[in-house]
C-alpha cells in the first residue's frame, strides 16, 4: 500500500500527488544507477553531478517508475541513459516543452529536465523562458560549461566576450547570457546556482529544488576538460574561491571571504548593491538575503554583481516563492469542464460536428 505527501509545501517531504514507497521499503544509489556504460570524457564535471543525483534521489522516497528525466541534445543530455528511472532523450532545445506536456497530463510523476547552456539558451531559449513564467511543476538542471562540448568546441550563449573557440577564432563578440538573471527576469519561482565540485552544496540545492512546487531552475557550473578546461578554476581554488563566492543564505548577510578579507553586499546611497569590506561597512546598509521576497528585483540585482572576471559570484538560492502552477491550473479547468469524467464517444462526435464545422466540396 502506498501513500502520498506533499513535497511542494513548506515543512513537508514528498511530491504532491506522487505515490511514495511502501512503509519500510528502502532505496539506495544502486537502485537509481542504470546498466549503461557512462560515456563522458575523463574529468568531465558531469560525472560528479550524476553521482550526486543518483545518491540524492533515494531521499525523495518515490518509486522509480514515478520519476522521469527528460533531456535535449548535448553532453549533459546523455543523463537519462545513466539513471534507472523513466527518461527521454528528446530533441534539441525542446525538453522543457515535452516536460510541460508530461507534467500537465501526469500529476503522478516527478518530472526533471537536464539541459546545457547551448541546448537551453540557444535553440531552446523560447521554451525555457515560457516554462519558467508558466511555473510548470518541473525541475530544470542547467549544466553551464560556457561552450558547446558535444559538437566539439563552438562558442555558446554563455561564452565570455573574447572567447577563442572553433567558431570564434578571433574571439566572441556576443554578449553572453546570465542564466540566473534570465530566469529571474522571467519571474521563475525558484532560481539557484551551484557548482559541480561542491558536492554538499549541490546536494543541498537539489534537495531544495525538489521540495519546491513549481518550476525550479538550478544552474550548475560544470567543467568541460576538453574544450573549456578550467573555466571555473578560480572559484574552485581552496584559497581564492572563498574570496570570490558570495554565499546566499536566507536571512543572512550576503558575504564572501574571511577575516580581514571579508566583504559584504550593501545598499549604497543610490539604493544600488555594491561590495564593501565587512569591517567598515555600515550595518544598517548590509543586505540580508530574502529568498521569499515577492519582488525579484533584489535577487536580480544580486545576479548582476557577477561578471566575466568572476570576482563576486553569488552562489546558492536566489529566489524561492510560491505561486499557482500551470499544470495544476490546467487540470482544474479540465475537471471543471468535465465534472462527470471524460467525454463519451457521442459527446466527442457532437463537438466534432458542431456549429464551427464546414464541408469542403471535392
Amino acid at each position: 500500500m502506498t501513500s502520498s505527501i506533499d513535497l511542494g509545501m513548506p515543512g513537508a517531504s514528498g511530491v504532491a500527488g506522487v505515490p511514495l514507497l511502501a512503509d519500510g521499503e528502502k532505496q539506495t544509489k544502486r537502485d537509481f544507477t542504470s546498466d549503461q556504460e557512462v560515456r563522458w570524457c575523463p574529468g568531465c564535471g558531469d560525472y560528479i553531478i550524476l553521482n550526486a543525483v543518483q545518491s540524492f534521489l533515494p531521499e525523495l522516497g518515490l518509486r522509480r517508475e514515478n520519476i522521469v528525466f527528460i533531456s535535449g541534445i548535448g553532453c549533459s543530455s546523455r543523463f537519462p541513459y545513466y539513471l534507472d528511472t523513466y527518461g527521454m532523450h528528446s530533441i534539441h532545445g525542446r525538453a522543457p516543452a515535452i516536460a510541460t506536456g508530461l507534467a500537465t497530463s501526469r500529476p503522478d510523476l516527478s518530472v526533471w529536465v537536464v539541459t546545457g547552456d547551448g541546448d537551453a539558451l540557444s535553440i531552446g531559449g523560447n521554451h525555457l523562458i515560457h516554462a519558467l513564467r508558466r511555473n510548470v511543476n518541473l525541475k530544470i538542471l542547467l549544466f553551464n560549461n560556457k561552450i558547446y562540448g558535444l559538437t566539439k568546441g563552438q562558442y555558446s550563449p554563455t561564452s565570455d566576450i573574447g572567447a577563442i573557440t572553433k567558431s570564434t577564432p578571433l574571439g566572441s563578440v556576443d554578449q553572453p547570457f546570465n542564466p540566473v538573471s534570465l530566469a529571474l527576469g522571467a519571474e521563475a519561482t525558484f532560481v539557484a546556482r551551484t557548482m559541480d565540485s561542491d558536492r554538499k552544496h549541490l546536494t543541498d540545492v537539489l534537495r531544495a529544488a525538489a521540495q519546491h512546487r513549481g518550476t525550479a531552475l538550478v544552474e550548475i557550473y560544470q567543467n568541460c576538460p576538453i574544450f573549456n578546461d578550467g573555466a571555473f578554476d578560480v572559484l574552485k581554488d581552496a584559497d581564492e574561491g572563498e574570496g570570490r563566492i558570495l554565499r546566499l543564505g536566507d536571512g543572512e548577510p550576503v558575504r564572501s571571504g574571511e577575516g580581514e578579507q571579508a566583504r559584504v553586499v550593501i545598499r549604497n546611497a543610490d539604493g544600488n548593491l555594491e561590495l564593501a569590506p565587512e569591517a567598515t561597512a555600515d550595518p544598517a546598509r548590509v543586505l540580508r538575503h530574502d529568498t521569499s521576497a515577492d519582488d525579484p528585483s533584489t535577487a536580480f540585482a544580486l545576479s548582476r554583481l557577477d561578471g566575466a572576471a568572476m570576482t563576486s559570484v553569488p552562489m546558492g538560492i536566489f529566489r524561492n516563492v510560491q505561486r499557482p502552477t500551470y499544470d495544476d491550473g490546467v487540470r482544474a479547468q479540465v475537471a471543471a469542464a468535465s465534472p462527470n469524467g471524460p467525454a463519451s464517444d457521442d459527446e466527442l462526435l457532437q463537438m466534432l460536428h458542431g456549429k464551427d464545422t464546414w464541408t469542403v466540396a471535392g
